[in-house]
């Protein structure tokens, strides 16, 4: 029988994102890539519905980023020319008053990067499915440092939303077979390799759905909070 065509093409620029490289890793992610944590109380909804958000492209997906290397605000995904690793960010002024938010970010007490509330718009699985990526978090991460893995609080509840992970498969495209699935309820909160599985969000609603999403270096103290937060 003739194999299935993918609904991707080799190649794609996730597939050349490294998954081996000289960092330490978290043991708890290590067998299926992501940890559950217990849900969070509810975000006051002007937190995060008073922010900026820049387009990222497509007009599916925009961001309000809340770090930034040097503590300026920046709309871009990262500064550019900003070589370094997605860690020792520093608040920028669109935290100011977020403050649920903020303790959020700083009560894993590890290092962390990049902090943004995405906003996302409606979409079947199968536009989500065109957009499965793997994170390029690790690039400038000097080797021996802490793997980057990223956290996620799910801020409004939207019925039927739900993250796609996959495992990459040999041929370097997302392995169907390996589809985990984890329902986005408010409070939702989990702890995922975002740079070893692909992933995206399926959202088939009428409305958009918010997001806070952190880098954090892993290390002990990530580590003693996915512990003790775990679900």
């Amino acid at each position: 029988m003739r194999e299935a065509r993918h609904w991707l093409t080799a190649p794609h620029w996730s597939s050349n994102i490294p998954l081996e490289t000289p960092h330490p890793r978290l043991a708890i992610l290590a067998r299926r890539g992501w940890v559950r944590l217990r849900d969070a109380d509810p975000v006051p909804a002007e937190e995060w519905s008073s922010l900026e958000y820049i387009d990222t492209g497509g007009g599916d997906t925009a961001i309000a980023r809340l770090t930034s290397p040097d503590g300026e605000p920046d709309g871009r995904l990262w500064r550019d020319g900003h070589a370094g690793p997605d860690k020792g960010a520093l608040f920028t002024s669109n935290a100011h008053r977020r403050h649920a938010l903020v303790e959020h970010v700083r009560s894993a007490g590890a290092e962390f990067g990049r902090v943004q509330v995405i906003r996302i718009e409606p979409q079947s699985r199968d536009r989500a499915l065109a957009g499965i990526h793997r994170d390029d978090n690790n690039r400038f991460n000097p080797a021996g440092e802490g793997w980057i893995v990223r956290s996620w609080l799910e801020l409004t509840d939207v019925e039927g939303s739900y993250m796609i992970l996959m495992e990459q498969g040999p041929g370097g495209l997302p392995d169907p077979a390996t589809e985990q699935q984890i329902p986005l309820r408010r409070g939702a909160r989990f702890v995922v390799d975002s740079q070893r599985l692909w992933h995206v969000v399926c959202h088939p609603a009428t409305e958009p759905r918010y997001a806070l999403i952190t880098c954090y270096e892993s290390g002990p103290a990530l580590d003693r909070w996915i512990q003790a937060e775990r679900a």
